[in-house]
């Protein structure tokens, strides 16, 4: 399909993706007061309850407070764990609340386990205005903003046919430099840019970052075939469940560079994969086999291994996941990585040697839940006189 006016790209999109789990009533024009508005909106419906918001709304000033926890957290890697840390808390100042008046209360905001479900909701914003930083500078408006629970995490850049995509990417890194990704629209996390046959999208690098191109990916399908069409794209990546999981499970905040990133489609494939398998596997059956997956240096194996092990641990179907190395140096390497890669309400575990390995091993602390180590500590267990006894190995296994 070919799109001469922009205008009627969006309007196409729009009637697309409500047809692809989002709401159907689309919020135009509005203003960041406008989306705060909407967001407390969600926020009472989610949290009335006598615990929390005590069925009162939420006042402007208690807004603020939220807000100004958003801005002191600056980056999108901080702000990945404040949309995933489930809760935000604020002290009550509505007089009528007379229970809480006064004193903290927590309020849920996001649930990634609630995919398509629960209290999550998910709404489209058309033409949203973002206000200048500066007064030499234009206000701004752009094409699509998708919020979920109220929170806008994706930002949509289109262009016609015959426009390259390119120039939609450069508008979004125009707008960054302009600052106008602050405030409640810090919270985006997942850059879109499209044109009607090409799609590139990208993590947000955050006011103070730089965009690399190099992690400018193209969505693809389970075998690896890029996925062009604007429809298509609508009907896979943009779509619910997908778009959820992407905030919730396929963004990756990496403490060790600072950086938020996004994973490609095949990494999101290969975890999705493997966590699948391992929940549907029946640990009881001797015979159950193993697997195996490949890729060339600098395709991200780590993160992949990361992300597999990560959704593995907390969907609680193992009781440990151990990432073996073969080499010491690369065990600290993929160590650092890997706490890098960790939230932080998330532990990855080092072994220092083969008793620490063992302890671990026994332990059912849930933070000993994920651990890193080599296969030489892996295999000396057996040759530690007197380390096991048959308890001891009961409890490993």
């Amino acid at each position: 399909m070919t799109f001469t006016k922009e205008a009627d790209f969006e309007e196409a999109l729009v009637h697309e993706l409500k047809n692809k789990g989002w709401e159907h009533e689309v919020l135009t024009y509005p203003s960041e007061a406008d989306l705060l508005k909407n967001w407390a909106n969600i926020l009472f419906e989610n949290n009335r309850d006598i615990d929390r918001l005590n069925d009162t709304s939420l006042t402007t000033s208690e807004m603020q407070q939220i807000v100004e926890q958003i801005t002191d957290l600056k980056t999108p890697l901080k702000l990945n764990g404040f949309i995933n840390g489930k809760t935000v808390s604020i002290i009550r100042d509505n007089p009528d609340d007379k229970l809480h008046l006064g004193k903290e209360i927590s309020l849920k905001i996001y649930d990634r386990q609630e995919i398509a479900a629960g209290q999550s909701r998910y709404q489209i914003v058309q033409q949203p205005q973002f206000k200048s930083k500066s007064k030499i500078l234009n206000n701004r408006r752009g094409d699509l903003l998708l919020l979920i629970n109220g929170m806008p995490v994706i930002h949509i850049e289109l262009k016609r046919s015959g426009v390259s995509v390119s120039q939609a990417y450069h508008q979004i890194e125009k707008y960054s430099a302009e600052g106008i990704f602050s405030g409640l629209f810090s919270l985006v996390q997942v850059f879109v840019a499209m044109e009607p046959q090409e799609t590139v999208y990208f993590s947000n690098s955050g006011v103070d970052g730089t965009f690399n191109p190099d992690f400018y990916f193209h969505w693809a399908d389970f075998n690896n075939e890029p996925i062009n069409d604007w429809k298509a794209i609508a009907s896979t990546l943009l779509s619910i469940p997908m778009a959820h999981q992407l905030i919730g499970f396929y963004t990756v905040a990496d403490g060790s560079d600072g950086v938020l990133k996004v994973m490609r489609s095949y990494q999101y494939y290969a975890a999705n994969a493997i966590s699948d398998k391992v929940a549907k596997t029946d640990w009881q059956n001797n015979n159950s086999l193993g697997g195996y997956i490949w890729h060339t240096t600098g395709s991200g194996k780590t993160m992949t291994s990361f992300k597999s092990a990560q959704l593995i641990a907390n969907s609680k179907d193992a009781d440990k996941v151990i990432f073996l190395m073969d080499r010491i140096e690369l065990g600290t390497q993929s160590l650092r990585e890997y706490q890098g890669f960790s939230g932080d309400n998330e532990d990855v575990q080092a072994t220092e040697n083969t008793g620490v390995l063992i302890t671990k091993l026994k332990s059912s602390d849930p933070a000993n839940t994920l651990i890193v180590s080599s296969i030489q500590k892996m295999s000396n267990i057996n040759e530690e006189d007197g380390v096991l006894n048959s308890h001891d190995i009961e409890l490993i296994v």
